[in-house]
């Protein structure tokens, strides 16, 4: 019995994903970003490429055919049409399209959780934020089950009938809160919506090294601010986002530097220092480590990937 359960999930899975990429051939017959409903975003590629936006809110991120990477500092998230990525706390996630041609386009989408409708699912379902487990990551890489599946489906439903999407895509987006929370991400998405201890003082922290990134990094100053000691706020603050405070900003940094080259023409000195760089030697040897390439030779690569109507102010890869 078992085993036929698990043959009717597998085969409930494919029928869902050849239904998903119909529809989204469908509404995306050329490359690019539609924002679908808002926070909804789907998107198409022929070429592999990577995404130039400095953080990204927390989100739900699925592929539907291709393949995907989000790199982390030092670790690596890979995903497909048979796993789903999430991350509940703002961060400077590298997005990597690695599968994505002409004939295969890769298709995926983005959905970015409304801390609101986190926090009404999480009170409603029942598991109590304050005892999830403080330590968690707050990026994970996990199966599709079909569930949650047949929502995202019943959401790309709605493209064609604009009246019932603004009535039911909050609903539906309702229940893939849930179903993430049945799949088991409530110590996840509790980051989201905690009021107390450590994870809440983490996810504040993450937004006052957001906003202030250009900034000289004093740890002690911030440990204090937060009400923790010094190594008690950098054990937390890796345990949850997988990166230092350090490399939390340094990676901000060049990501920010890497978007104004494209957007704005900037050379790497004059980006480097928009973003807090005072030596340009130092910027061009972190920008090579972590994106593999000087920068002129990234840039220069990246615009010979990047399709034409792609804003480069907003970050190519958005799902």
């Amino acid at each position: 019995m078992a085993e036929q359960g698990v043959e009717i999930e597998r085969l409930r899975i494919q029928s869902l994903n050849a239904e998903l990429l119909t529809r989204m051939e469908r509404v995306l017959p050329q490359d690019g970003i539609v924002e679908f409903s808002p926070g909804f975003f789907l998107s198409r590629l022929t070429k592999p490429t990577e995404s130039t936006q400095p953080i990204y809110k927390p989100c739900l991120c699925f592929v539907v055919q291709g393949s995907k990477r989000a790199l982390l500092g030092n670790e690596v998230y890979n995903y497909d049409p048979g796993h789903y990525l999430v991350f509940t706390v703002d961060l400077p996630v590298v997005f990597h399209v690695d599968k994505a041609s002409e004939d295969e386009p890769y298709f995926g989408l983005r959905l970015n959780l409304d801390p609101a409708i986190v926090a009404a699912v999480l009170l409603e379902s029942g598991p109590d934020p304050s005892k999830s487990k403080a330590d968690v990551k707050a990026i994970d890489v996990q199966a599709i089950d079909a569930d949650l599946l047949d929502a995202v489906v019943r959401l790309v439903r709605l493209a064609d009938s604009p009246d019932e999407r603004r009535l039911l895509a909050p609903l539906v987006t309702r229940e893939i809160v849930y179903r993430l929370l049945a799949n088991g991400q409530a110590s996840r998405l509790g980051h989201m919506i905690t009021s107390a201890g450590e994870t809440h003082r983490i996810s504040e922290a993450v937004g006052f090294l957001r906003e202030r990134f250009r900034e000289p990094l004093k740890i002690e100053a911030i440990a204090r601010e937060f009400g923790m000691s010094v190594s008690g706020f950098h054990h937390h603050f890796k345990s949850v986002t997988s990166l230092s405070p350090l490399q939390f900003q340094k990676q901000m940094r060049l990501q920010e530097a890497r978007r104004v080259m494209l957007a704005e023409d900037l050379d790497a000195a004059t980006a480097g220092f928009s973003v807090g760089y005072e030596d340009a030697s130092y910027f061009s040897r972190d920008y090579k480590k972590l994106f593999g390439a000087p920068p002129q030779h990234d840039i220069a690569n990246l615009r010979t990937k990047l399709p034409p109507q792609y804003s480069t102010a907003s970050g190519m890869v958005e799902s």
